[in-house]
């Protein structure tokens, strides 16, 4: 094995939480240090993007139906970038007053950054513009001359997702890592779904590794940074579907030499976390093309408007065990929406699910197995007295009938919401061969995987009037143990629980962007 791939196994054991012991982090938050969650460049064209909160979006019922693509404009790149990343609303309680976003981030942290690279739009040239969510607009960093725009269809475009591990660091410590790279894969998802509702599509570049897509983005240029901000992925926005992968070196060829602004000091001072970039520099490694197949579609009843579903997207803090029970329906709803590949690729992510309050379901422990390949050797790895038996659901099996309400709570860093809701379940991945096949990299990719299934759990959760809530605190080897998991062959990387939550009237919700002209 690699020195990388060694450091990520490093990584990942020294993470763990068990009943001993918490993975190391300052243990209380140091307020003095919160970072900033918004990133801006200092000096900087400002390009003021026009509100999109009153344009009617497709039903959320329709995301995977055959669509016209709307026109590529500022005003489809303004509701791309408003139902997937922005603000969605403001809290107000006791005087304190913060934002929630669209897409999902631990601790509400986020530490995931967007960058655009957009044709001749807003500019006479290429431009490479970073997205702030605080103020709706771009930032223009460069503008350069290329004709990548005549090898592609017509209003096709990219985002590059970044991501800034402090954020998260500043409060778990060196667990951070994981969370950022879930944070990234929630992103994602947002962004897979708010093109859909534009008839966009959405393709994973593959063909750069960190330092082509650190130097695209502006990032090696240390002297305008003083927190560090590390690339995690390219994204092709594209009217049309398509495999073919874009030759994005040809932009690095006719770069400046030096990007406009400075970025703005998210902290005062940084607690040194020497693991954290040591993990980011074992990952950094081109990412290899996985095995290509059918995108997951999925046919929905009719239900909420999409940019509703979106905006009204929450985590809670505590589930109401007295009105969690939820339908049959309602809960293979929830799943089909994740039974199957989200981007295209062969998954390597199941669900191990315990049911507590599901009508027509008993009280036990379940998996779906979103891979069928993996069937055989996860009866190998797991419990030899495991049931398997087939439920109604395609790919959803029994494994064990019993209650799993306190042990899913104590798994759960004895959090409540993992008990007292209709279901949690933990994300089992493919793990030691999917990094030692396909490198270091694959550890990010197998967390982006889990995050966006997390965004998507989210969103379906919401379109039926129910709550969800990703998990990121749990003891992993005591999920493997009760799986009966010995070996690294499989790993659980996040926890997810559905419910009805307890809506706090003591916390005021207040619109975003409520001082933007429309």
């Amino acid at each position: 094995m690699t020195k990388d791939i060694n450091t990520v196994f490093h990584y990942h054991e020294i993470t763990k939480h068990s009943p001993q012991r918490y993975a190391r982090s300052l243990g209380y938050m140091d307020w003095s240090t919160q970072p900033n969650p918004f990133r801006e460049y200092k000096n900087t064209q400002k390009i003021k993007l026009p509100l999109a909160m009153k344009n009617t979006t497709i039903p959320y019922s329709l995301l995977d139906a055959d669509k016209p693509s709307a026109p590529l404009c500022i005003e489809s790149i303004s509701q791309l970038l408003q139902f997937s990343l922005a603000i969605a609303a403001y809290k107000s309680a006791d005087g304190n007053r913060w934002a929630v976003r669209c897409n999902a981030s631990s601790g509400n942290l986020h530490p995931t950054e967007a960058y655009l690279i957009l044709p001749p739009l807003v500019n006479e040239n290429t431009s490479i513009m970073h997205y702030t969510p605080k103020d709706h607009a771009l930032e223009k960093l460069t503008e350069l001359q290329s004709n990548i725009w005549e090898s592609l269809p017509p209003g096709t475009f990219f985002i590059a997702l970044c991501s800034i591990a402090w954020r998260e660091a500043w409060k778990y410590g060196e667990r951070a890592f994981r969370y950022v790279n879930l944070d990234a894969g929630h992103a994602w998802q947002s962004i897979v779904v708010s093109a859909k509702m534009l008839g966009w599509h959405t393709t994973r570049v593959d063909s750069l590794n960190d330092a082509q897509m650190a130097k695209l983005l502006g990032l090696d240029q240390k002297e305008r940074f003083y927190e560090d901000e590390h690339p995690d992925m390219i994204v092709v926005v594209s009217p049309k579907e398509t495999d073919k992968q874009p030759n994005l070196s040809e932009l690095l060829s006719v770069l400046p030499k030096k990007f406009d602004g400075v970025a703005n000091q998210l902290s005062p001072s940084m607690y040194p976390w020497d693991i954290i970039p040591k993990i980011v520099s074992a990952t950094a490694s081109k990412e290899l093309p996985q095995q290509s197949t059918q995108k997951l579609k999925v046919t929905r009843e009719a239900s909420k408007e999409s940019k509703e579903v979106v905006l009204k997207r929450r985590s809670v803090h505590v589930m109401k065990s007295d009105i969690s029970t939820i339908t049959k329906k309602q809960f293979h709803t929830l799943l089909q929406s994740v039974n199957g590949s989200l981007d295209g690729k062969h998954n390597a992510a199941h669900l191990c699910i315990f049911i507590h309050r599901v009508d027509g379901y008993k009280k036990g422990a379940y998996i779906l197995l979103r891979n069928e390949d993996d069937k055989e050797h996860l009866q190998q790895e797991m419990h030899n007295d495991f049931l398997w038996h087939a439920c109604e659901l395609e790919n959803l099996y029994l494994l064990k009938e019993d209650d799993f309400t306190f042990a899913s709570k104590a798994i759960s860093c004895s959090q409540d919401i993992a008990s007292d809701g209709s279901f949690s379940l933990g994300m089992l991945c493919r793990f030691s061969n999917e990094i030692i096949e396909y490198s270091a990299h694959r550890y990010r990719e197998l967390y982006w995987e889990c995050g966006a299934i997390g965004q998507q759990l989210y969103l379906e959760a919401t379109s039926l009037g129910l709550n969800g809530t990703g998990i990121g605190c749990f003891l992993d080897d005591t999920m493997h143990s009760l799986l009966g998991i010995k070996t690294n062959n499989f790993q659980i990387l996040y926890h997810f629980t559905v419910g009805r939550g307890f809506v706090d009237s003591r916390i005021l919700s207040l619109p975003a962007y409520e001082n933007l002209a429309e």
